[in-house]
């Protein structure tokens, strides 16, 4: 009878150890693979590669490394000599060109006034050409004008958005090239978080999603909310070789790793004291209304556990 009992007892045990067991490794399961969460975030920013409109050697440099800057702040100085010279030029040349029009105005009227015994048709014809000849070359005069105003201007390169300027490595006395991006400004309000995740879990992932944010270096969470998902990632096998035929791996390994989607995620809103940097790592969890991991349901986590097992071992990979 004792030993009965005492098989009972270890049979009783051993079960309740199994179970236990079980639970966990379910919990692992679902924890690790079907809640939809990933390490692998990183804090994203559009950054303003701000390059001058015109060419010239730099004479002043507003800004230090780091600084923040508003839209319209002058960052750094052109040497304006050749375009003030430029901009007298031009004016030089509207007030010739209108005392020219001017002039060509009025001759253009006495002719038009004579009789044709005094002043043929042909002749008053000539006279008029040469007066809207002389007020297109003023109209042009004028474009240069304005050209040569703005360009003075744009001796003086702006920020065009609000932000941190950074790597701030100009100098005076660097020449500036026209078209040629030398200085760069973070935009302070265009922040996001990218969480790569695995091809697995996009399923569960929605446009609208809330999600937590944990930065790695801070306690306090960070929350936000999906905006989209990307719908395409490179793929080693669409490159091209030998007479443009694609270039196809032969090798197909038994162990299939998920793939990474990015996911982008909208900041909503950030704790006090918290500095945000492109390229900070974060975790990134999607999580219901009440702020908690969303996770699959029994059903759903048994069918993704039976899916894995038997794409792990349906020896897909013996038969390909």
């Amino acid at each position: 009878m004792f030993e009965r009992a005492r098989r009972i007892l270890q049979f009783i045990t051993t079960g309740t150890i199994l179970a236990i067991a079980a639970v966990v490794c379910f919990v692992l399961w679902d924890y690790y693979t079907a809640a939809p969460w990933t390490r692998n975030g990183q804090v994203r920013v559009q950054v303003a590669d701000i390059a001058p409109r015109v060419s010239g050697q730099i004479i002043a440099v507003r800004v230090r490394d780091n600084q923040f800057v508003h839209a319209g702040d002058i960052l750094y100085e052109i040497d304006p000599f050749d375009f003030k010279v430029a901009l007298a030029t031009a004016t030089a040349v509207v007030n010739q060109r209108k005392a020219d029009m001017a002039l060509k105005d009025t001759q253009e009227f006495r002719r038009d006034k004579l009789t044709d015994a005094a002043a043929s048709r042909e002749e008053k014809q000539v006279y008029q050409a040469t007066a809207d000849i002389a007020k297109a070359a003023y109209a042009q005069a004028l474009a240069n004008l304005s050209q040569a105003k703005i360009n003075l201007d744009r001796t003086y390169v702006r920020s065009t958005v609000t932000g941190y300027v950074n790597n701030l490595i100009m100098r005076v006395g660097d020449y500036a090239t026209a078209g040629k991006s030398n200085i760069e400004v973070i935009d302070a309000s265009s922040y996001w978080v990218d969480g790569y995740f695995e091809e697995t879990k996009i399923r569960s992932i929605h446009v609208g999603d809330r999600v937590r944010l944990d930065l790695m270096g801070y306690r306090e969470p960070m929350w936000g909310h999906v905006v989209s998902l990307t719908r395409g990632i490179a793929t080693a096998n669409a490159a091209t070789a030998t007479q443009g035929l694609p270039s196809v791996d032969p090798v197909y390994t038994w162990v299939r790793l998920a793939q990474r989607i990015p996911v982008r995620v909208q900041i909503d809103s950030i704790p006090p004291g918290t500095q945000l940097a492109a390229g900070m790592t974060s975790t990134v969890t999607v999580v219901g209304s009440k702020g908690k991991r969303a996770h699959d349901t029994l059903t759903e986590a048994l069918d993704r556990m039976h899916d894995a097992l038997m794409g792990g071992t349906g020896g897909s990979g013996l038969r390909h």
